[in-house]
């Protein structure tokens, strides 16, 4: 029986989902350039216009809302304008923000200059939340648990999900699903995860380098066994996805498709990925819908996601 099918879009439109993470704005300048700076050896941009999109954990929401799922976003804002413009893009596409705002964080903000349709500098703006905000957002998750069907993590390692050890194990407690797009060196807070998603880079950070196919399976299974985890998604880029759980491997390809921009892939692979567990669909059949998201937003400029309709469009099998 075909997807579509297995899963409506009626039931994809009942699936609360919650987003928990490091939320922020992309801002984009746009300008012209058509001169080298007589001060130094860089380009003078004359800037045009300016776009926002939500990054981080915001567009992760935007890419479950993009499914048709009922979305919360959960994190830390600071009482600034960056923080006033993200709930303006939330509630825009209709997703529910709770954003926590503490006086003594910064909204996390990037900002790229583009210029001759390429990136040329990007300016981060960010610190990191004091202890007393944690505290109070993880009280937040535990009120918003009890109403969700699955729960997505997205770290980025900026410090919102300080208490993600905790969230996790409230979270399996009350038989929630959760999935966490990982970060850093140690994985050991994502214990009793259903699932994690690192790309290769991200992995190898954590294994080590692998020398073969048959390594990769034996250190994905030691991590997986250490960690409690369900399943370990690996995002391989032009390789695809490859999914390690108790039946086995099951590798996805890559759809040929050309790459314009790799921003924001993985929040749509995750988003993708949670949303439909959530929903009811088997995680096995929900990787290949994952991966066709990811490869439909490499297609697109900058933070993107990819609708159900858009999945659907698609010619040929999933796998």
């Amino acid at each position: 029986m075909p997807l579509p099918m297995l899963l409506s879009q009626e039931r994809l439109r009942a699936t609360r989902v919650l987003i928990v993470g490091d939320s922020m704005l992309d801002r984009y300048w746009f300008g012209s350039v058509d001169r080298i700076s007589p001060e130094a050896p860089v380009p003078v941009v004359r800037i045009g216009r300016e776009e926002l999109r939500a990054g981080g954990a915001a567009n992760v929401a935007l890419n479950a809302r993009a499914l048709g799922a009922q979305v919360t976003l959960l994190g830390l804002v600071g009482d600034d304008e960056p923080a006033r413009q993200l709930a303006g893009l939330m509630e825009k596409v209709g997703v529910a923000s709770r954003m926590r705002t503490h006086p003594s964080f910064q909204t996390i903000v990037k900002l790229r200059v583009i210029g001759r349709a390429q990136q040329l500098i990007r300016l981060d703006f960010e610190n990191h939340p004091e202890p007393q905000a944690l505290r109070e957002l993880l009280d937040d998750f535990e009120a918003a648990l009890p109403q969700h069907d699955v729960v997505i993590f997205s770290d980025y390692g900026k410090g919102s999900l300080g208490h993600v050890d905790e969230m996790i194990r409230r979270a399996r407690a009350a038989s929630i699903p959760c999935f966490v797009d990982p970060k850093g060196g140690d994985y050991s807070p994502y214990a009793g995860a259903t699932a994690i998603t690192p790309n290769r880079a991200e992995l190898q950070a954590v294994v080590g380098f692998w020398p073969s196919e048959a390594e990769l399976h034996r250190r994905a299974k030691r991590l997986r066994e250490q960690l409690a985890l369900h399943a370990l998604v690996l995002t391989r880029s032009e390789e695809g996805m490859s999914v390690f759980d108790d039946a086995g491997v099951l590798d996805v390809p890559a759809q040929a498709r050309e790459v314009f921009d790799v921003t924001g892939a993985g929040d749509t692979v995750i988003a993708t990925l949670g949303t439909l567990v959530g929903a009811g669909l088997p995680l096995r059949e929900a990787v290949p819908l994952a991966n066709r998201a990811g490869g439909i937003v490499v297609g697109k400029f900058g933070t993107a996601s990819a609708s159900w309709d858009e999945l659907m469009a698609l010619e040929g099998p999933a796998t």
